[in-house]
């Protein structure tokens, strides 16, 4: 059976509490119940609650943090929403495509974060560089505005309706694979950089252009906690000839 309390939604610098109380409702009609608030600009008040109807608890219970990394620093997968073009391309999904990867993640017991950004201006490149993938969602060319709540929903549904396609197969047990969490990926994203700088690869002061295409090459190959173990290794291994 798989456990959607392993699913996250993560609602980054929220401005309006109503939005928060409409998107714990949209949650709650799918079956999601881990609500995460990152530096909410106000935190949830009775409007929030009034909106989200029967869906009071998920506010109530809803984590607050400050920082997008601490949302999302024990999840294995995370998928950041985007309505726009990016100049740095990343590996992209369609709604629908969300739901499959979010339920082959569950399949192998792996925790997951599907990451909302500002109701104005979304998610930012460099919080969008800390994703596995980008989900938009197909809408009117010509009217593709969609609040957050919204937003929330569609995805939401994406998810449950995969899982009753999931639940109605024959089901099959596959090979789970080792990935790290996001704040082992983060603490080798930051070795990596500073091993570079250390170098001379990249400069100390303008190390974004590089490090952002590195993390795409990585994000791109999924790399397993093995092959994590054996990055960090090489890094080290670097780092001890440069100090002889």
């Amino acid at each position: 059976m798989l456990s959607l309390t392993n699913i996250k939604i993560v609602l980054i610098e929220t401005s309006h509490t109503g939005n928060m109380g409409s998107a714990a409702r949209a949650m709650k009609t799918m079956g999601l119940t881990q609500l995460c608030l990152v530096n909410p600009i106000i935190k949830p008040d009775s409007q929030s609650i009034s909106l989200a109807a029967g869906a009071s608890d998920i506010i109530k219970n809803a984590q607050i943090v400050n920082s997008m990394e601490e949302a999302i620093a024990e999840c294995e997968m995370v998928i950041g929403t985007s309505a726009r073009s990016r100049h740095l391309q990343w590996p992209h999904l369609e709604s629908y495509q969300c739901g499959e990867k979010i339920v082959a993640e569950l399949q192998q017991g792996h925790k997951v974060a599907l990451v909302f950004g500002r109701e104005r201006v979304g998610l930012t490149n460099e919080e969008l560089q800390k994703c596995h993938y980008h989900v938009s969602i197909p809408a009117n060319p010509e009217y593709s505005s969609l609040n957050l709540a919204m937003s929330v929903q569609v995805l939401c549904y994406e998810i449950r309706r995969t899982i009753i396609q999931f639940n109605q197969q024959p089901q099959q047990i596959n090979e789970a694979n080792d990935y790290p969490k996001d704040m082992d990926i983060e603490r080798f994203y930051q070795h990596l950089q500073q091993t570079l700088i250390n170098t001379g690869f990249i400069n100390v002061n303008h190390p974004g252009q590089i490090m952002g295409r590195l993390r795409r090459l990585f994000t791109r190959a999924r790399i397993e906690q093995q092959e994590l173990n054996i990055l960090r290794g090489i890094l080290t291994s670097v780092d001890k000839q440069q100090k002889n």
